[in-house]
Order: structure tokens, then sequence, then C-alpha cells
């Protein structure tokens, strides 16, 4: 366990950053969490999770956006933080193509504003959210942190290779231990609400067509929150060091010279579109109507992950089957909305 015990949470009242906070409060944590409770999606799911958090005597919630420099420089003044967890960011591709400005300033800006706090403050480790989207045009599988990712296929991915680029540079400056997070489609109760799942999910129970892009013959590594949470608490407290066999000649986009690592966090077992749909029909007990849909712009027909850097280093590997996920949502998604 580490001495210093205060965490930050970026993020705190989203889907992933709720989840990760319910656990680290329970393991003794003293968390502030930090969230702009901006209107993406309905701010009542938001302020309902930040009730639950807010039940813990060591949680302090601090309303305030990444992209407010003055705010963030107040927050790492005020607090001595061991570890930063920045899962806050603008989320989604699709809305990426209609609001590219609000994605460099939260994603971009934003991390910037995390970097230089973590820089001036001591902090011993910085953990981050990047994204299974950065895989973008590679087609080799499954995606490891390996491989090259040089070819975004949206803006919101463009944003996370940034991060992954800006962490890197403040790691090799000022030894700064960072480790980056690539998150396979994650799922789960308290979900998000421009998701497939919870809007599939709406759909059908209200009667309506569900859109089903690339004819249902995507293929999604979807990996349920609970699994995200575990290899999250996991590599917080394993603090990157240099890889002593970094070359620049053959250069390791997944590790460094610098204390820096990527971890890919999925479920190394992709499903195809149209059998989720299938599994959350069974779970609900009705049938969808299908509205088939040719390939959006910014999305990847599959995307699989390679976690065997994440199983060596802190000996897990993410494996709720879908089956049993869609049926935890659908429980918590019929008792939430009184259905």
């Amino acid at each position: 366990m580490p001495e210093n015990k205060n965490l930050l949470i970026t993020g705190c009242a989203g889907f992933i950053g709720f989840h990760v906070a319910k656990r680290f409060l329970k393991d003794d944590y003293n968390i502030v969490g930090l969230d702009n409770l901006n209107d993406y999606y309905d701010v009542k799911l938001k302020k309902d999770r930040l009730a639950i958090l807010q039940d813990y005597d060591a949680f302090v919630f601090i309303e305030a956006s990444l992209e407010d420099r003055d705010a963030l420089e107040r927050v790492f003044q005020e607090h001595s933080f061991g570890r930063v967890l920045h899962l806050a960011a603008q989320a989604g591709v699709r809305y990426s193509l209609e609001n590219p400005h609000v994605y460099v300033d939260s994603n971009l800006v934003g991390f910037l504003n995390i970097l230089e706090g973590c820089r001036h403050s001591g902090v011993v480790h910085l953990v981050f959210a990047s994204s299974s989207s950065v895989y973008g045009a590679n087609t080799r599988k499954p995606f490891s942190v390996h491989h090259n990712v040089d070819h975004p296929v949206s803006l919101y991915a463009a944003t996370k290779k940034a991060n992954e680029l800006m962490a890197h540079t403040y790691s090799s400056l000022y030894g700064l231990p960072v480790t980056g997070l690539r998150f396979f489609t994650v799922y789960g109760p308290w979900g998000r609400p421009d998701m497939a799942l919870f809007k599939f999910t709406a759909a059908i129970l209200k009667g309506e067509p569900i859109e089903v892009y690339n004819y249902g013959k995507m293929k999604r590594d979807f990996t349920y929150v609970d699994d995200v949470v575990e290899g999250v608490a996991r590599l917080v407290e394993r603090i990157p060091q240099p890889d002593p066999g970094w070359s620049g000649d053959e250069p390791d986009p997944g590790t460094s010279y610098a204390p820096y690592r990527i971890y890919n966090i999925g479920n190394n077992k992709p499903v195809e579109l149209l059998y989720f749909i299938e599994v959350l029909e069974k779970a609900l007990g009705k049938k969808a109507e299908k509205k088939l849909l040719p390939l959006q712009k910014g999305d990847v027909v599959e995307t699989y992950a390679d976690v065997d850097d994440l199983m060596r280093d802190v000996g897990f590997r993410p494996d709720t089957p879908v089956e049993e996920g869609i049926k935890r949502f659908v429980d918590w998604y019929r008792n939430y909305y009184e259905i």
C-alpha cells in the first residue's frame, strides 16, 4: 500500500470514474473527486452517481472544468496527492464530428493542466485514460501496445494519442511516472447513455427501432466495468520504471527509457454486434427492431485487445462474459428507471 493515500480522480461523476472512486474509497484512500458535471448526457445520472460517493467521509467533491487553469492550480496547491487518476475527458467518437473544439479544450488543454499540476506538486504516479480508438486504421489483431498507432480515424482518437505523447514528454523531461490505459468498449451498470448498450436498451423497451451500423458486422472487445476497475486498481499502485531494454533504433511504443507505460484493458474476446444485441434481447425478454446502416465515419470495424502485458505485470485479465455483464446492466437499468 502507498504511504500517501490521497488520490485525485478526475471525471469522478462519469461512468468509469464513479466505479473506480467507489473501489478506492473501499480501499481506504482519501479521494478528491473533480468533475464539471457538463450536459453532454443526462446530468441527473451524474449527480446520482456523485450522491453515492458523497456518502463516504473520505470523499471530497470539487466542481471544475479541466481547462480552467486557475481552478486546477488551486486543487493541486490545496491538496497533497500521492497519485492522480485522470479519467475526465470529452468522450465519444460521433460527437467529435459535430463539436471538435470541445475535444481540444477538454482533452488537450485540460490534460496539459493535469500534467503541470502533477509536475509541480510531487505526484509519484499519474495514471490516465487513453482509448482503444487510438488503434484507428490498424488491422493487425489483436491490438498490441507495442504496435505503432499513428493513423487515427476520429478527432477523439487523435486527442487520446496526443495525450499519450504529452504524457511521455513529461515523463522524459521531468521523470514523472506515467501509465496510460487504453480502455476497450466499457459497459455495465451506471453506464453512459450515449453508448450502444444504453441506447439499445432504452429504444427496445420503448418499442423504437435501434440503429445498427455496418449492418451489425462490427466486432467489439466489450469490457465489463468491474474488470476495468480491477485493472485500474492494480496498476495505480504499480509505478512504472524505465525499460532498460528500450532502444531508439527500434522504438517500442508501449514502453520507454522514461518511467512510462501503456496497457490495454480489454476483454480479449471480440463479440459481433448482432450477437451482442441478441444477448440483450434475451435479457430484456423483447425483440429489437433493427435499422441496419452502413459504417459511420470515425468508426472502426473491429477492436481486439492484446492484454499479455497486463497479465504479466499485475496478474490480471478481464474475463466477464457479455451474457453476464449485459444481464447485470439490464437489472440495474430496470431498477434505476423503475421499469
